[in-house]
C-alpha cells in the first residue's frame, strides 16, 4: 500500500505540470495586458514597458513557464498583480471556505443520494421508485445557478429562513450546499439504485432472505457493502466536480471562496492567482482520487492496487 501511494504521488507531478501549462497558455489568449491594467489606461508606454519587464512578461513564453514551475517547486506561487500579496497567502485565506462548502455538499450528495438509491432499489417500479428517479433526473438536468436563485427566492426573499448571501454561520452553508450537492445526489442515487439492483438479485441475498433475516439487515449489512464500490468512484469524481462547481455557486451566493477568487483573477488577468488557484484545486482533486483508490482496497480486499 505504501509503495502504491508513493507511486501515485509521483504520478501527480506530470499531471500538475500539464495543468500549469494548459492554464498558462489559455491565459495568454485572454484579451488585455496585465501591465496596462496595473499601470492604468493613461500610463505612458515607458511605464507599461517597465512594468512588463518587472513582471517578466517581456520574456518568451517558454521562459516564463519554466520560471514559474521552478518557483512553485520552491513553494513560491508568485505575487498577486492586483493586491500585491503572496498568491499562496490569498489562496489559504479563501481555500478553507471552499473546502467547507465542498464537504457540506458532498455530505448532502452521499446521504441523500444513497438513501434515495436504496429506497428506489428496494421498491422497484413502485410510486416511490418512479418519483425518486424523476426527481433525480431533474437534479441532473437543472443548472446549479437556476437552482441556487430559486432557493434564494423562496427560502431567503419570501420565507426569510436563510441569508441571501455571505458566509459565517451554518445558515449561510445550507442553500449553497444544497445547490452544489443536488446534481451529485441525483447521480449517486441513480448509481446506487443500479448497483443495488444487481446485488440484491445475487444468490447469497436470496439465501439470507430464506434464512429469515430482516430486510433492513440484508440491505445494510450484506448488500450495501458490495454495492458501494462503484458508488465510491462516483462520489470521488463528484468531489472534484464540486470543487469546480463552487466557481458559479460562490458567485451566486457572494461567497469569498477559492472559486470566486479565480473568477476575479481571470477578470483582472491576474495570471499568478489563476495559476495558483487552479494548481491547488487540481492537487486536491488528484489526492481525492488517490483516497478513493485506497478505499477500494478497504471495501474489497480482493482488489489489487496496480
Amino acid at each position: 500500500m505504501f509503495v502504491y501511494i508513493i507511486r501515485r504521488l509521483l504520478q501527480m507531478i506530470p499531471v500538475l505540470l500539464g495543468v500549469i501549462l494548459v492554464v498558462f497558455l489559455i491565459m495568454q489568449l485572454v484579451p488585455g495586458d496585465p501591465a496596462v491594467l496595473l499601470a492604468g489606461e493613461g500610463a505612458s508606454a515607458e511605464t507599461v514597458e517597465r512594468i512588463r519587464h518587472q513582471l517578466g512578461l517581456d520574456q518568451p513564453l517558454f521562459i516564463q513557464y519554466v520560471q514559474y514551475v521552478f518557483d512553485v517547486v520552491q513553494g513560491d506561487f508568485g505575487t498577486s498583480l492586483r493586491s500585491n500579496l503572496p498568491v499562496f497567502k490569498e489562496i489559504m485565506i479563501r481555500l478553507p471556505i471552499t473546502i467547507e462548502l465542498a464537504v457540506a455538499s458532498i455530505f448532502i450528495t452521499i446521504v441523500l443520494g444513497m438513501l434515495a438509491g436504496i429506497v428506489s432499489a428496494t421498491k422497484q417500479y413502485t410510486v416511490s421508485d418512479i418519483t425518486i428517479m424523476i426527481i433525480a433526473l431533474l437534479g441532473v438536468s437543472l443548472p446549479s445557478f437556476c437552482l441556487g436563485l430559486s432557493l434564494i427566492y423562496f427560502f431567503s426573499v419570501k420565507m426569510h429562513i436563510f441569508p441571501v448571501a455571505g458566509w459565517g454561520t451554518w445558515k449561510h452553508v445550507v442553500l449553497p450546499a444544497i445547490t452544489l450537492g443536488a446534481s451529485g445526489a441525483a447521480i449517486v442515487a441513480r448509481m446506487t439504485r443500479s448497483t443495488m439492483l444487481d446485488v440484491i438479485r445475487q444468490d447469497y441475498i436470496r439465501t439470507a432472505k430464506a434464512k429469515g433475516l430482516k430486510l433492513r439487515i440484508i440491505i445494510y449489512k450484506h448488500a450495501l457493502k458490495n454495492a458501494l464500490i462503484p458508488v465510491i468512484t462516483v462520489v470521488g469524481l463528484q468531489f472534484g466536480v464540486l470543487l469546480g462547481g463552487t466557481v458559479l455557486v460562490e458567485s451566486v451566493f457572494a461567497i469569498n471562496g477559492l472559486g470566486r477568487l479565480i473568477v476575479d483573477a481571470i477578470r483582472m488577468r491576474d495570471l499568478p492567482v489563476v495559476q495558483g488557484g487552479v494548481l491547488v484545486a487540481s492537487m486536491i482533486f488528484v489526492l481525492v482520487n488517490l483516497a478513493v483508490d485506497v478505499l477500494y482496497r478497504n471495501f474489497n480486499k480482493r482488489i489489487e492496487l496496480d
